[in-house]
């Protein structure tokens, strides 16, 4: 789609951004009328402005999903003419198994052919893989990969001697190398998936528009298993499209990139997005480990257009089937994005780029601002003034301050609604516009949008450990390096979840002592927050299990996509002996 014109884009930020902090704002101030009951002190004021900030951030997330209610994109620009552009399919892998990289390859070969379009596209299969045992499988598993499409001469396989710069290290080197061969690129993960009509639609839209850089996709997330997974994957079915949609409007022409399922244009990025290694140790120093969103702005810098069309189908990816793999995978990402901080003063970036750095900062360090709310909340009795009942002098009866409960219920139902309002709104889109047909149903999908909403407030206090716990570890120097991702079956036993999370629950048992001894009038209102804590070995081992429910349907399920069936039909015949081939190099 054509981006929105600059002074709308204009508009509808200046809108969601004044209303995120009136928002913010009042829930400032109905703390502050709510501590002052009992005299204010510091630790009232240091407590409210916490609350600004949480605040502000919850009322960001949820303007957005107003945004993406009630905007419609416009129609995207598109070439329907012949190809011209030569586009190359990157798929980065780095220790993966080739039983379930390579199968999804051929079927992306194979929907292209159908397409008719297949001799404008290649792909390079760039490795990364430090264990030999793994890279001796990937020789192996392009012979026969070779051999299950036929595709001599658009299939390549390199893998680098060092792995410089991780995933973006490992695309810089084939840009640089190989790069002038192609006009456009696609850049995967090794657990994308894309439709051979979504990549000959977005090579038409490249094309179209010579200034766009980059065109980002919505992935989907299929093949789930577990039960956290399914959870997962019907909230980016359901959810996302309607965030996603706001934040297309609300980005314009300074969109996002996330790292897969994308498509660039080769001369731009290797003009705009060669990255600096950051002076220092890690993890503040080194290489750039959230480097999309610094290629999203070096691209904005140099003048093209970054865009992503929500209305693009077809893109999928794979999802951890448990919540401790995805607080490892989190750990990764928390350590990037704080890594921005050095990049907020860099020099010619746009004002919205920098905006963006600070949104990621602020996804991480969120998390952490609350439990410091909670903390504060629990020490503030020992910060309260003794209560002069005889305020006024020779004034024989006492004064009784007046109760300021309204004030926190009325907060407490705002900060609720901000969490719950955008999610329960997206469902009555969703019914009015029969979207909701591909989950079920109007009530299945309202019974799956409430399940989900409970297992969010059941594990939001098990992440925002884990989030905190990430955020210490950047602050004190521990660098988490890039660690190879875990796929396939993710289930795992209370004992396993006990040794992952038994900190968490110590957590809450020191949290709860400290409330019943300093606050005990608070523990009604912590006990959201520190059961889960308490249960949290429980909670992890039983969303790791198998998913049998009927809930969470997504329509990827009801309707197979024919990328899907290419995946699982290759997938069997990778078991098939093959007869051997030459490797062709990069």
């Amino acid at each position: 789609m054509t981006a929105p014109s600059d002074w709308r884009v204009g508009l509808i930020r200046m809108g969601l951004l004044s209303a995120s902090i009136l928002i913010g704002c009042g829930g400032f101030v109905l703390f502050l009328r709510y501590g002052a009951a009992d005299g204010l002190d510091l630790m009232d004021v240091l407590r409210a402005g916490l609350i600004l900030v949480s605040t502000f951030w919850l009322a960001w997330g949820a303007v957005q999903a107003f945004a993406g209610l009630t905007t419609r994109p416009p129609r995207p620009a598109r070439h329907d003419g012949p190809l011209t552009s030569r586009c190359v399919i990157l798929v980065p892998v780095y220790n993966e198994d080739p039983a379930g990289t390579f199968p999804r390859i051929a079927a992306m070969e194979a929907s292209l052919q159908r397409t008719g379009h297949a001799d404008h596209f290649d792909f390079a299969i760039l490795s990364d893989t430090r264990d030999e045992a793994t890279a001796e499988a990937e020789r192996k598993g392009v012979l026969r990969l070779l051999e299950l499409t036929r595709a001599q001469g658009r299939i390549f396989y390199r893998r680098r001697e060092s792995n410089r710069g991780r995933k973006a290290g490992n695309i810089e080197d084939f840009i640089t190398r190989s790069g002038a061969a192609y006009d456009l690129a696609v850049i995967l993960d090794a657990d994308s998936l894309m439709e051979g009509d979504t990549l000959v639609e977005m090579v038409r839209r490249m094309e179209a528009d010579p200034k766009l850089g980059l065109l980002q996709t919505l992935p989907q997330i299929v093949n789930s298993r577990s039960r956290f997974s399914r959870i997962q994957q019907f909230a980016a079915a359901f959810y996302s499209p309607v965030f996603c949609r706001g934040l297309a409007m609300m980005q314009g022409r300074t969109g996002p990139f996330w790292g897969h399922n994308a498509i660039v244009r080769v001369r731009a990025f290797a003009e705009s997005c060669g990255l600096p290694e950051l002076s220092g140790p890690p993890p503040f120093g080194g290489h750039i480990l959230s480097h999309d969103y610094v290629e999203a702005a070096l691209l904005s810098r140099a003048g093209w257009t970054v865009r992503v069309d929500d209305d693009l189908t077809g893109s999928f990816e794979e999802g951890p089937e448990n919540m401790v793999l995805h607080a490892k995978r989190d750990r990764r990402w928390c350590q990037g994005n704080l890594q921005h901080a050095r990049l907020l003063a860099a020099p010619d970036l746009k004002l919205w780029s920098r905006f963006v750095f600070v949104q990621g900062i602020l996804a991480y360090l969120s998390p952490v601002i609350w439990l410091a709310f909670l903390l504060c909340s629990i020490a503030a009795p020992l910060f309260v003034p003794p209560v002069n009942y005889f305020p006024i002098e020779g004034w024989r009866w006492p004064v009784i301050p007046v109760s300021q409960a309204s004030q926190a219920i009325a907060l407490a139902i705002c900060i609720v609604g901000l969490l719950f309002l955008p999610k329960l709104l997206i469902l009555v889109d969703a019914a009015l516009r029969q979207r909701a047909s591909g989950f079920g149903g109007s009530m299945a999908a309202a019974r799956s949008v409430g399940a989900e909403l409970a297992f969010s407030a059941l594990s939001a206090p098990v992440f925002l450990m884990f989030n905190t716990r990430s955020v210490m570890q950047v602050l004190s120097g521990v660098d988490g390096g890039w660690p190879a991702q875990a796929r396939g079956d993710g289930r795992m036993t209370l004992a396993e979840a006990w040794q992952a999370s038994s900190w968490i629950v110590f957590g809450g048992l020191l949290g709860g002592a400290l409330a019943f001894v300093l606050s005990p009038a608070l523990l009604p209102w912590l006990a959201p927050v520190l059961v889960p804590m308490l249960l949290a070995p429980a909670i992890i081992a039983w969303s790791s299990a198998p998913s049998h429910s009927a809930l969470f349907h997504v329509p990827t399920e009801g309707t197979i996509p024919d990328i899907l069936q290419l995946d699982a039909s290759f997938r069997r015949a990778w078991a098939l002996p093959q007869p051997s081939s030459r490797t062709t190099a990069a």
